[in-house]
């Protein structure tokens, strides 16, 4: 979720403190507010907190800054000490901004700004906002140490990777975590060519409608609103929100054209200008993406040996923002456990009373600024630390995906709903099956709240136990027998899938699930099936994310995407499964499965019902660990 809170301020998000606003502070830390000056004119909300005492006396502090658009009126002491316990008993000047047009500040906001490239003495983006108010704070804030640390989660782990981007010579150090980094290819709002409907009807709302952040909230299915409303146009209509900015390009341009491309962050990643520890996790249902990918894109470039332009990685077992608060042992509720509409059949992933959230904060996280903010020892990490869940333990590896001790090996989904690790001889189709966009298949249980509604169930539902829809008949799955041992999986897993659909055009979502044994032992767990890795690619795509064209009836086509990397251990009785559909609704619009030039306003008329068939050559990559027995 966009903005992260927690009852009675136990822990608190550093994108919003609203939720401390009303609770008085605590009187250690001193709260002053300012606003800085832009080079343009406009000036930005500032909330800056600091220990007693810090402006004569004792060690001068580095700064700790987060940029959100989610507004900092509630920065307190109180939201410091319980939000960053480690690194506010160190001692920091933690300094909060609202981003240009947003709450308290001037200017004209625009979403995920693009970087300007060349620019001149006028131009504004999100890095000269950055280096702006560095400026600013080193002259007027006193017994500075003059060095500046940036961190955020989401929009503000984009804002924090801004500030790595022609860095403030004062930036010592950056952490971007689940970071917007590419919002076509795979964040927020498009994957691979398909339209994330109702996390853009819903954020692009909050975000544009309004100078605040009131979240969207309706008390209908929001199933059946999209449905009825047959495309986001007329969905969007139904809301007025068809003038706001990034609505008005959804509908004109879904296809990944110079708009979106502007707003990528990757292309702009060379070496690291400074340390950059990226974050993210397994579960996140919002910026998977953008942790790897940035990463990806800094790691070639690193100069050898030289820890002051490094990129550290971590990734854990979390949901959005899940490693800032809260010990991390357990994700979801419990399989069996009824929600608040009194649906039963949720799921809960627990790691071995392992805390994992805890560990980052205490031994890397604050650590990391300690030692590019202070020059203290202790932190350790070479280069990326993952913890493995099913085996529930932290690895750490010198390159991710690891290079040494896993092999890639392919998962077949042969006839007879079968898992093969050699290529099936037969050539007689591996499954058939109809998708019908009258009947789409929900991506989470039913009633669907507005993503940030009263009550949704949007934060967890990528541990939700799949059994509410593997029985369904407008599906394929694929398992392999329970396994003799354990088998991980570490590093990328790759969907190769040979397919064709007699209409000329489809989506196709391919998810891997760890099924837990029938067992009584287990609980509310027996048979439970876990999502570890999953994907969506919209067929149209599948030569040029650039220039759709339409898929050829009843041809078999390769559609070959990532479904992002895993570090999982299934354990012994477990069974793999593979899942294939051609819906995922209303997470994603629906594909009418008939070629449209722009999906977004297709008309009912489109939408037919489709014969899917998967071939046996369609196959998933799996790293797999070296001596693995395979079943």
């Amino acid at each position: 979720m966009k903005k992260l809170f927690a009852a009675a301020c136990l822990v608190v998000s550093v994108f919003s403190f609203a939720a401390c606003a009303q609770t008085p502070d605590p009187s250690d830390y001193i709260r002053t507010e300012a606003m800085i000056p832009m080079r343009d004119g406009a000036k930005l909300h500032t909330v800056i907190l600091r220990p007693p005492n810090s402006e004569a006396a004792g060690p001068a502090l580095p700064f700790l800054i987060t940029r959100t658009p989610y507004g900092v009126e509630g920065a307190s002491a109180r939201a410091v000490k319980f939000g960053k316990p480690e690194l506010a008993a160190s001692g920091y000047i933690f300094v909060y901004q609202d981003i240009r047009g947003r709450y308290g500040s001037e200017g004209t906001f625009v979403m995920n700004h693009p970087v300007v490239e060349h620019k001149s003495k006028s131009d504004v983006d999100e890095t000269t906002d950055t280096r702006d108010t560095i400026d600013w704070l080193l002259k007027n804030v006193p017994n500075n140490s003059g060095k500046v640390g940036v961190l955020g989660i989401s929009y503000p782990g984009f804002l924090a990777m801004m500030a790595g981007i022609d860095a403030h010579p004062a930036v010592k150090a950056i952490s971007p975590q689940a970071p917007m980094t590419n919002i076509w290819l795979g964040d927020d709002f498009f994957h691979n060519g398909a339209f994330r409907e109702t996390y853009g009807f819903d954020y692009v709302q909050q975000l544009e409608a309004q100078k605040t952040d009131v979240a969207q909230s309706s008390k209908e299915d929001q199933f059946d609103f999209f449905l009825s409303h047959v495309n986001f146009a007329g969905a969007a209509q139904s809301a007025g929100m068809t003038n706001l900015p990034t609505a008005k390009v959804f509908l004109a341009q879904p296809s990944y054209v110079k708009f979106w491309q502007d707003m990528a962050v990757e292309p702009h990643l060379h070496a690291p200008e400074v340390p950059t520890l990226e974050v993210g996790g397994y579960w996140d249902q919002e910026d998977m993406w953008g942790t790897q990918a940035e990463y990806m894109a800094l790691r070639p470039h690193e100069a050898a040996n030289d820890p002051q332009h490094r990129v550290f990685m971590v990734l854990g077992p979390w949901n959005h923002g899940g490693w800032s608060r809260g010990p991390g042992d357990s994700l979801g509720a419990p399989t069996g456990e009824k929600s608040a509409q009194g649906l039963p059949g949720f799921g809960q992933v627990t790691f071995g009373g392992q805390k994992t959230g805890e560990y980052y904060r205490t031994k890397i996280e604050a650590p990391f600024f300690e030692f590019y903010l202070k020059g203290k020892p202790g932190f350790d990490l070479k280069d990326t630390a993952s913890f493995r869940t099913g085996e529930n333990q932290w690895h750490r590896y010198d390159v991710w995906p690891p290079k040494s001790g896993f092999h890639i090996t392919q998962a077949y989904l042969a006839p007879g709903n079968a898992i093969a690790f050699t290529a099936p001889a037969s050539r007689t189709p591996s499954a058939t099956y109809v998708a019908d966009p009258a009947n789409p298949i929900p991506y989470r249980h039913r009633p669907i709240q507005s993503t940030y509604g009263q009550g949704s169930t949007w934060r967890t539902w990528l541990v939700e136990d799949q059994r509410f829809v593997s029985g369904r008949k407008d599906l394929a799955n694929f398992s392999t027998p329970a396994l003799t041992g354990e088998l991980t999986v570490t590093g990328d897993v790759v969907a190769d899938l040979f397919a064709a659909t007699a209409g000329s055009d489809a989506d196709w979502v391919v998810k891997l699930i760890d099924v837990y044994p029938d067992d009584p032992k287990l609980g509310t767990q027996s048979g439970y099936q876990l999502m570890v890795a999953e994907e969506i690619f919209r067929g149209r795509y599948r030569h040029s994310f650039t220039t759709p064209e339409a898929v050829k009836p009843n041809e078999p086509t390769e559609y070959k995407w990532s479904l992002h990397g895993v570090d999982h251990t299934f354990l012994k009785g477990h069974r793999l499964m593979v899942e294939v559909q051609s819906s995922w609704f209303p997470l994603y619009d629906r594909n009418p499965q008939t070629w449209v030039p722009n999906i977004m306003s297709a008309p009912a008329s489109a939408y037919h019902a489709e014969t899917v068939t998967i071939l046996p050559t369609s196959h998933l990559d799996l790293p797999i660990a070296e001596g693995a027995k395979l079943p």
